[in-house]
């Protein structure tokens, strides 16, 4: 009997059940896009919008996989549209210091000319009149261009203003979640909470998590490394969109939130716990974790503290690399696709692709049955590029 395949989208499915949702998704995909031009801008952003609202809701990997194209595509139209202004303000900037220089240069020619330079009683009546609109006009351009870059300065300085008080806002906010979490720890309550099927208990949340786990549900732990900016609560929800742009209070932030890989499943447990967080100019969030390319940065960091708000656990460094998000098509080793290994083959493989990436020798390993922790940032060296640090839990 000839094998059944269960193929959509050029993905395999291993029963009948994940086929048939793969088709049903495919099915909404097509009444989706059928009446949109997926090349115009403004049917991307319509579309967007109307899955950011769940609008529409995916069963496999093939919707979860068009949701996550659109939201690539409308973010490149957006980072289009920056570059568009950027370039726009540039020419406006190059025009302004061209008109500048030739003023200088006009201001110069007036210096170097002699004491018996022509006076304006020199000149008949109708030659006054021009000569003075001419000057008049002059005058009147460089008043507009002193309120112009005042007005710059002003706007510079309130952006300023503004970056250091969110930022000020953000640090209050980090320490204010650090003493709820210090409060948690020395109190004695008990929070027990379930799956969507009650008859599934999950384990009793750590006391040092239950007042954070109050004020926001969809914290699933805390990440630390000691004597670095890292210090972070971990989100978790249905997807690897929202907490791109959400903090803890679920406000719209630019920082972000550090969270867990939405397919993780920390009650069941899973082969590898993968977290993500934005590579911050600022050093937030994971700005500092590409400090792990250097050698002398990992021996004085060789440790990640991450508990669940179940379980504590403490992870040594194993693996630092470079990557990247590869297409659908790219026949490689895609580091943010390994979650669960389906053997110990499987799991022995990814490890020896960890290892050739590896920028030195940590000399740690895992076995199949060890459990690992990702962290995940942007790098910048190259286009869709990803800073990866690994971890094997050691307790």
């Amino acid at each position: 009997m000839a094998e059944i395949k269960w193929t959509v989208e050029g993905r395999r499915f291993r029963n009948a059940e994940e086929y048939k949702a793969a088709l049903r998704d495919k099915q909404l995909i097509d009444s989706i896009t059928g009446s949109l031009d997926l090349d115009n801008p403004k049917d991307i952003e319509k579309l967007y919008l109307e899955l950011k609202k769940g609008q529409y809701t995916f069963e496999s990997i093939v919707g979860r996989q068009f949701d996550d194209n659109i939201y690539e595509l409308y973010q490149r139209i957006r980072a289009e549209e920056r570059e568009k202004q950027n370039k726009k303000t540039a020419r406006k900037e190059k025009r302004r210091q061209q008109a500048e220089k030739v003023r200088n240069l006009s201001r110069t020619k007036k210096q170097d000319q002699p004491e018996s330079r022509a006076r304006l009683e020199d000149f008949d009546k109708n030659m006054q009149r021009q000569i003075v609109a001419v000057l008049r006009k002059k005058e009147q351009k460089r008043k507009m261009l002193i309120a112009g870059c005042l007005f710059m300065c002003i706007i510079s300085f309130g952006y300023l203003g503004a970056y250091y008080q969110v930022s000020a806002k953000n640090a209050r906010e980090f320490d204010e979640l650090s003493a709820l979490k210090e409060a948690g720890a020395s109190g004695t309550r008990e929070v027990r909470i379930h799956l969507v099927d009650d008859t599934v208990e999950t384990p009793d949340i750590l006391p040092e998590y239950t007042l954070l786990h109050q004020k926001n549900q969809r914290l699933i732990g805390w990440v630390k490394i000691d004597d670095t900016v890292v210090d972070y609560p971990v989100m978790q929800t249905v997807n690897n969109e929202y907490y791109l742009n959400h903090n803890f209070n679920q406000e719209e932030d630019r920082n972000g939130s550090i969270f867990m890989d939405y397919q993780c499943d920390v009650v069941k447990g899973c082969d590898n716990i993968i977290l993500y967080g934005h590579h911050m100019r600022s050093g937030k969030m994971f700005g500092t974790l590409n400090k792990y390319s250097s050698e002398s940065y990992y021996e004085a960091h060789p440790v990640i503290q991450f508990d669940t708000i179940y379980e504590k656990g403490t992870y040594q460094v194993m693996y630092v690399f470079r990557s990247k998000v590869y297409s659908e098509e790219d026949v490689t080793f895609k580091y943010y696709q390994f979650i669960n290994a389906a053997s110990e083959k499987e799991f022995n493989s990814a490890m020896n692709e960890m290892a050739a990436l590896s920028l030195y020798d940590t000399g740690v390993t895992a076995s199949y049955g060890d459990k690992l922790l990702t962290l995940s940032t942007c790098d910048y060296q190259e286009t869709k590029g990803r800073f990866v640090v690994v971890a094997k839990k050691i307790s």
